[in-house]
């Protein structure tokens, strides 16, 4: 397995498409985030320092978009890239019968395949991350501490788990589809339905399931919305998207869009405006984080299984 995995991510690290791909993601997340930055630091300019005020700048947009939404919509494509032709470029090739005539075991194959891919989005978010935290020191001129590197570190994890299932879809389509066109396209799709229009399905589902007649029923609204919201939860970009940014935003206190509160609370949360802290914040997106882990070995096992069970010809 190690040796298919050391191949692999040769062959990653010397790809011309992911090179390509990994320096535009890189461009984008840095012009972005320099332009976040220097707002901040405008807006921060005579001011004392808030606390946790360096993860503003993977939260807040810059001119377009923060560097946290960038990666929910983006980081899918360097998972992509790598997978969708994992397994049927080597039927196409005619390798895959005599890789597996090698004295190697099957699921070696398809194991070093996708523990390359893990390891090369490490390797790259790793190294975006790095990058965009040196441009924070050096525009914000702020020092992070113990608390938000490990928010950081906390959220670099969630990002290659979130890429990690793109991977595993892709290279699952990889194994159904021999066509390189079709495994994409389908992995494209996927990607698209589930980061753009999720929303629009969500809000269909709830409008039929639970209906606002009234729009000044408080019942009402909150039932639509949490169909909404649960409808919403298929999405691994939704999942990455409520976990990053309560982790990334100790003063999120919930995951919630709609919020219902009396008098008494409202007062309460006017009162005790302090940052949660890391172990509460966890607690708060503990749920997302185990559906997208769960997600994502979901989707390799069944990835695994359908390579296990095929014929490999050789002709």
């Amino acid at each position: 397995m190690w040796t298919i995995c050391r191949k692999e991510l040769a062959d990653h690290f010397s790809s011309t498409r992911f090179l390509i791909l990994f320096c535009l993601i890189l461009m984008v997340a840095l012009v972005s985030t320099y332009m976040a930055a220097s707002g901040l630091r405008e807006a921060l300019e005579g001011l004392s320092k808030p606390s946790q005020v360096f993860l503003m700048i993977y939260t807040t947009p810059g001119k377009f978009i923060s560097l946290v939404q960038f990666i929910a919509f983006f980081g899918p494509l360097l998972g992509i890239v790598m997978g969708f032709d994992a397994i049927n470029r080597e039927r196409q090739h005619r390798t895959l019968a005599k890789l597996v005539s090698q004295p190697i075991f099957r699921d070696a194959v398809i194991n070093g395949k996708f523990l390359a891919g893990v390891i090369t989005v490490s390797v790259a978010m790793v190294s975006l991350l790095l990058l965009v935290t040196g441009l924070g020191f050096l525009t914000v001129g702020v020092v992070p501490g113990p608390e938000e590197i490990a928010r950081l570190v906390i959220y670099l994890v969630i990002s290659v788990a979130y890429v990690s299932f793109w991977l595993g879809l892709a290279i699952l389509f990889s194994i159904l589809f021999r066509s390189l066109a079709t495994s994409a396209l389908a992995a494209v799709a996927l990607w698209v339905f589930f980061s753009f229009f999720i929303g629009f399905a969500s809000d269909l589902v709830a409008n039929a399931l639970a209906p606002v007649n009234n729009p000044r029923d408080p019942d009402e609204l909150v039932a639509n919305e949490r169909v909404a919201n649960a409808a919403s939860l298929v999405s691994p970009a939704v999942l990455y998207s409520q976990a990053t940014s309560t982790i990334l935003d100790p003063y999120r206190r919930t995951h919630r869009g709609l919020i219902v509160t009396g008098l008494m609370e409202r007062i309460s949360l006017e009162r005790f405006q302090s940052p949660l802290p890391l172990d509460q914040s966890l607690a708060v997106v503990w749920p997302y984080l185990t559906s997208l882990a769960a997600l994502t070995l979901i989707c390799f096992g069944v990835g695994y299984v359908v390579f296990m069970r095929q014929e490999i010809r050789s002709v």
